[in-house]
């Protein structure tokens, strides 16, 4: 008869999530292979690296992980790092809290005991009781500590990842920065207040990521992948419309304070793609939202909608270059010539820009350890070097992100890369807004100059 889990599927996946995609393979339950840590140990012993789950309630389950379960009567155990975690259903979500410790498990009078500097913190007692220690359940979000039932008890043999836990450490310490940049984003608020939303235009070739990008930042503040702006090839434009999109903190959240406004393409063939001309009247904020783009006609006063007199708040405040980062070497002449004359109008308006380079295949290879930069041996890349000479854009303005495009599941590392990516952003609109004429701040209730 097969043995299977408690787990549901959605709580298996976040697990795997967790873990970097690594698989589970269940060893030992409690109320089919006898309730003793004896029978526990005796099934888990050396398989590598186990999880050990204990199910609290149908909403709550408490576990740890370790190396291995060896040697556990030994009255010399070492301490060996351990991960801690809990996962808890609330309105129809599953939060996962982490704690990285390190651990000497014995087994004491038959029971299971894990002591941290000579302080029992956990222990898996006789007749399906576990105990937890109150900076255990504190620092994992529990609402309760002592002694408490458990349901049952599972141990898995976690595949494809390292013994040693670094692995899982680097996820962890992943998922932690993650949620800082997160936070940064939800509490940013433009320079002085000068307007209620940064307007952030993407603009580059044909199939470069432009509604990639669009979709990727939605996807981290929705916490699933979606594909609200439809994506387009390298060889034609899906993108017709020009768009300005608002990104909710999740699906029934608040407005974020930035906009993403999406472009149509660049192409180097004349009269197709983006229409130059189209370009200073899109920064300058005299293009509404939706407007149908024409290849071969730029936008003009006399057309209906017509923004005749932007505010601060209608003009864009940062435009990021979004590039290919492996076609960056083989622009064509003429690519490479609209590019510069976009880079020439945006010069000539004063606004802030970066570039993006979208595409990057191994995202955990782009950051140092810390995640606060990127290395080395990725800011030395032709590519980068390239995109720094052609448009003379300092390398600390030059990002790095892999768009969510074929993926069914996000990924803490690529978020990191996204969001980064949009603070840098924030960053240098903030700069552009601080750097206006004061007659301009000062009259920001005030109609600008007609764009005409």
């Amino acid at each position: 008869m097969e043995v299977t889990t408690r787990l549901t599927w959605n709580d298996e996946n976040h697990l795997r999530k967790l873990l970097g995609n690594a698989s589970l393979s269940l060893l030992y339950k409690s109320s089919v292979h006898g309730g003793s840590i004896e029978d526990m140990v005796g099934r888990c012993s050396r398989q590598g690296c186990t999880i050990t789950m204990a199910y609290i309630d149908y909403n709550m389950i408490v576990a740890f992980m370790l190396g291995n379960y060896i040697n556990l009567r030994e009255s010399s155990t070492e301490p060996n790092d351990s991960l801690w975690f809990s996962l808890q259903k609330k309105n129809d979500a599953t939060e996962i809290e982490t704690l990285l410790l390190k651990t000497a498990p014995k087994i004491i009078d038959e029971q299971l005991v894990c002591r941290l500097s000579k302080t029992d913190i956990f222990i898996i007692c006789r007749d399906n009781k576990i105990y937890l220690d109150k900076m255990i359940t504190r620092n994992l979000k529990l609402k309760f500590y002592g002694h408490r039932q458990y349901l049952e008890c599972e141990v898995f043999r976690v595949e494809g990842i390292k013994d040693n836990l670094d692995d899982i450490k680097r996820i962890i310490k992943a998922r932690e920065h993650r949620n800082r940049l997160l936070a940064d984003i939800r509490d940013y608020k433009p320079y002085a207040d000068l307007v209620s939303e940064i307007r952030i235009l993407l603009v580059g070739p044909i199939g470069s990521g432009k509604s990639s990008f669009f979709n990727s930042v939605k996807s981290i503040f929705h916490g699933h992948v979606t594909g609200q702006a439809v994506v387009g090839s390298d060889i034609t434009s899906i993108t017709e419309r020009y768009r300005i999109y608002s990104v909710k903190d999740g699906k029934n959240g608040k407005s974020l304070p930035f906009m993403l406004c999406d472009t149509m393409g660049l192409d180097g063939a004349e009269g197709a793609g983006l229409c130059m001309d189209d370009i200073p009247h899109i920064l300058k904020g005299c293009m509404p939202d939706r407007y149908q783009f024409n290849s071969r006609k730029p936008i003009t006063p006399e057309h209906s909608t017509f923004i005749t007199s932007p505010s601060l708040k209608d003009r864009i405040h940062c435009v990021a270059y979004v590039l290919d980062i492996n076609s960056i070497d083989n622009l064509s002449s003429k690519m490479l010539a609209k590019v510069k004359q976009v880079h020439k109008e945006v010069l000539n308006c004063g606004i802030a820009y970066v570039a993006l380079l979208t595409k990057v295949d191994d995202c955990s290879e782009v950051l140092q350890d810390n995640f606060l930069n990127m290395s080395r041996s990725m800011t030395s890349q032709s590519q980068v070097m390239n995109v720094h000479k052609m448009l003379g854009i300092p390398i600390s303005n030059i990002l790095m992100v892999g768009n969510y495009a074929s993926d069914l599941e996000l990924d803490p590392m690529k978020d990191i890369l996204i969001l980064s990516a949009l603070r840098q952003m924030l960053r240098a609109a903030d700069d552009f807004l601080e750097d206006l004429p004061l007659e301009e701040t000062g009259a920001i209730e005030r109609a600008l100059q007609p764009c005409i």
